[in-house]
């Protein structure tokens, strides 16, 4: 018998009978765990294999931005080169320090790696085209997304390195500073949907909220983009530096895994901006719906690694203020505009709604540019030169 979180799930209602028509009449109880296990391997094996189509993509566009080809040796336009760097990974050596602590040590890639896989789960990618429809579904990702700063810990204290440990420590300061914004910016997309579910938060979108909330979009890329640990806020593993952070002390697959999981938390994140702030995979009817959601997917990802191609890193300093300085007063300011709009309107209609997002576009063009000059600290107008000290002293040297 199906287990009745999956019962409104089209995917596993298909695989479900399917397997009830292959077994015996004598199996059939086990018929709905067989479907399940099915469904978990199947979202699992589907982050394995998009995830390095992301790293090719990625390096490729990132070498046109940068006038240069990208991977092209292996395979047809290099679509073999994460394959290459896997095997590489695979059959190098798997060095522990002598004074980490091995279990933890060797833990912590994993524990890295299980919030990608445990939060796919919740994403609608089309219509009854998901894992599981939870109604606590927003605060299921927040919940399992804190495991990253646990695993990102375990690895530097685990190494036995200072430096490791010092790494991990920065990066955890910063994890935890931008999941503020973050899930402030969640709050006001509950307040207006009325739901923590998903499902419902794209149901429930009248337009993308993308066109509602612009300045809580704004903020939940932005927070996202950190917590990803993605380009102008990559000091958790500045890849230009000699000692890359946490995982100092790692190699071989290890190391891989680490540098898979970043790169699968783009492709997750990707997919709850989608649904949160795209309407996920609505669109006109002669597309299937798991297309639009592809379509609005693929556009994310092409901004986010568009602005690791544009923006320089910024030091540790700046990457603070900036969650608590800027980004904080905008989520609250987003927070307090939606509720007072809700307020006013509680059923908006398309009158109100053409008056709820202009507003807000107006409200975040003012936040940013209000708090971007109070808080700046650089006249960015032209500068008079220096001149020269006049009435120096000069000392004759004999």
């Amino acid at each position: 018998m199906s287990p009745t979180v999956l019962e409104t799930n089209a995917l596993y209602q298909n695989i479900y009978s399917l397997i009830s028509w292959v077994l015996p009449d004598s199996l059939s109880g086990i018929a709905g765990y067989v479907a399940g296990l099915a469904i978990v391997l199947f979202v699992a094996n589907i982050v394995l294999v998009i995830t390095p189509l992301f790293i090719w993509f990625e390096r490729r566009i990132l070498g046109r931005f940068q006038q240069r080809l990208g991977p092209n040796r292996w395979g047809p336009f290099g679509l073999l080169q994460p394959i290459a760097d896997a095997i590489k990974l695979i059959i190098k050596e798997d060095i522990i320090p002598r004074g980490a602590d091995r279990p933890v040590f060797n833990a912590a890639p994993v524990i890295l790696f299980m919030p990608v896989m445990l939060m796919i789960a919740v994403i609608p990618f089309g219509t009854q085209f998901y894992l599981v429809d939870l109604n606590v579904g927003v605060l299921y990702i927040i919940a399992v997304g804190t495991l990253e700063t646990i695993g990102i810990f375990m690895a530097g204290w685990a190494s036995g390195n200072r430096y490791a440990l010092m790494g991990a420590v920065r990066s955890v300061a910063m994890l935890v500073s931008y999941e503020v914004p973050l899930v402030m910016s969640l709050a006001a997309v509950l307040l207006w949907t009325g739901s923590m579910s998903l499902v419902d938060i794209v149901d429930k979108q009248p337009v993308p909220l993308i066109l509602l909330q612009p300045l809580g979009f704004f903020v939940f890329i932005t927070a996202t983009i950190a917590e990803m640990n993605r380009a102008p806020f990559d000091l958790i593993e500045a890849e230009s530096e000699i000692v890359a952070g946490y995982h100092t002390e790692y190699s071989g697959m290890k190391f891989g895994v680490f540098q898979l999981a970043e790169f699968a938390s783009v492709v997750v994140g990707a997919g709850f901006i989608t649904a949160i702030f795209l309407k996920g995979a609505a669109g006109w009817a002669f597309l299937p719906s798991p297309v639009w959601f592809s379509l609005k997917w693929l556009a994310v990802i092409f901004c986010i690694i568009w602005i690791r191609a544009t923006l320089p890193r910024v030091r540790v300093d700046q990457v603070m203020a900036f969650a608590w300085k800027f980004l904080l007063p905008l989520s609250a300011i987003n927070l307090i505009a939606i509720a007072v709009e809700i307020v006013l309107w509680p059923s908006p209609g398309s009158t109100e709604l053409w008056i709820i997002g202009l507003a807000n576009f107006a409200i975040a063009g003012i936040a940013i540019f209000a708090l971007a000059t109070a808080l700046g600290h650089r006249n960015f107008s032209a500068r008079e030169p220096q001149r020269p000290i006049r009435n120096i002293v000069s000392e004759k040297v004999i």
